[in-house]
């Protein structure tokens, strides 16, 4: 689904939030074609985004040579992005809860153009991990604040329609970004890959300001209550809340079994059945496609199933799909594994995101930004976790763990909120 879906997804994003939502101001008919353009030109940034952090994969070879070291080496470029990437959003949300999330947005993409040129101009391996540093750091903000807006400006009964079509942005960012890096890099050199990224954020940031001087939607007024209160204080009011504990240990957990379980596929296919690692990437990225499925037929599904039933049958698809990979006996069942993957994964991550916008309407951005950083430290933990069952034993162990332990987390977290209703 492009862009244009994405605006046509959201047909009444500009009525009247749900009472547990910020107040805004009073709308005009003429609104909801403005609020659909200003999350249409969020769904672009995080394009860009994601963009940048999969077109490095491609590189690695590349910079090596170049700055001379080796490939395990320079691999330092990709874990220095996601280390500050998640470590930064524990901050980030209450920064876009105080000054605006598309505000904020807007100023971490002109910040990131600037990082990721840098990344280009880099002579030594040092310089280019801090730059990247730096665009992991100024990045960060882009998809939880974004994710934030849309839960203020869209009523909760559309808002999983609206972030399934969100979600557009960044699955084509990840999936174009990995062949762009290759494609260019291999004509042109990794530092005009650098360069070509740049100017997309350069894009991205214009178009984002343009909105903040034309658009009243995106200068949304500080929630009551805000004034006053610090980057302690908005983490501790979010924290408070059960509820809110009860959706970040499920996206904690989600991540350690979906993301921490994937970083093992590639390797599985190459030691299990001699793929060449053309080939597993080709494999992997199949995820992406799947999640494009999902993104251009959130809506039908959504109306057919409902959030619960919907995120029940994720989990379920995501531990068919492990159990595929684990039991395979011949690899060219992995890609309808990773693209059914890609598509049950989103099922239930889409409904955990909506679900998440609603935790404080006082701080929704630091709320998203604990929602993604306890997402990103379940992943990290997951892999860690699965490394000597994957030693020892093999891969398809680990896979096992996904196998049982998905349809467990999506029923725990369905059963919650069907016992809760509407958050």
């Amino acid at each position: 689904m492009g862009l244009r879906a994405l605006a046509a997804t959201a047909p009444g994003a500009v009525s009247q939030p749900d009472n547990t939502s910020a107040p805004v101001p009073d709308r005009q008919p003429g609104d909801a074609r403005a609020a659909n353009r200003a999350i249409v030109f969020l769904a672009f940034a995080a394009f860009a985004s994601q963009a940048m952090v999969r077109s490095v994969d491609s590189l690695l070879p590349q910079i090596a040579a170049d700055i001379g070291t080796t490939v395990g080496i320079a691999s330092i470029v990709v874990t220095a992005y996601a280390l500050t990437h998640g470590t930064v959003l524990f901050v980030i949300g209450p920064v876009g809860d105080r000054i605006g999330k598309y505000r904020s947005i807007a100023i971490g993409c002109a910040l990131a153009a600037g990082a990721v040129a840098l990344c280009g101009l880099a002579q030594s391996l040092t310089t280019l991990t801090l730059a990247r540093l730096l665009s992991g750091a100024f990045a960060a903000c882009i998809v939880p604040l974004g994710i934030a807006f849309i839960g203020d400006v869209v009523p909760y009964e559309r808002r999983h329609q609206v972030l399934g079509s969100f979600l557009s942005g960044q699955i084509t960012g990840a999936l174009i970004g990995q062949a762009f890096g290759g494609i260019v890099g291999d004509h042109f050199g990794w530092r005009v890959v650098f360069f070509a990224l740049a100017a997309l954020f350069v894009v991205a940031a214009a178009i984002l300001f343009y909105e903040l001087a034309v658009n009243p939607i995106t200068r949304s007024t500080q929630p009551p209550g805000r004034k006053g209160r610090g980057l302690v204080a908005d983490n501790l009011l979010v924290l408070r809340d059960p509820w809110a504990r009860f959706i970040l240990a499920v996206v904690g957990i989600e991540g350690a079994l979906m993301w921490g379980m994937y970083a093992y596929v590639g390797a599985d296919l190459h030691l299990r059945f001699g793929l060449s690692f053309t080939a597993v990437g080709i494999v992997v990225a199949v995820f992406g496609i799947g999640g494009i499925a999902y993104s251009a037929s959130v809506r039908p599904i959504t109306t057919a199933l409902g959030p619960i039933k919907m995120a029940m049958l994720g989990g379920l698809i995501m531990a068919g799909a492990y159990l595929v990979l684990a039991v395979q006996p011949v690899w060219w069942f992995a890609p309808l594994a990773t693209a059914a993957l890609g598509f049950g994964f989103y099922m239930l991550h889409n409904t955990l995101q909506t679900a998440a916008t609603q935790l404080s309407a006082e701080a929704r951005g630091t709320a998203l930004g604990l929602f993604a950083a306890i997402f990103y430290l379940g992943q990290s933990a997951g892999a860690a976790l699965a490394a000597p069952i994957v030693d020892r034993f093999g891969a398809p162990y680990a896979f096992l763990a996904c196998v049982v332990g998905m349809p467990l987390t999506a029923y725990w977290f369905t059963r919650a909120l069907t016992r809760r209703g509407k958050p």
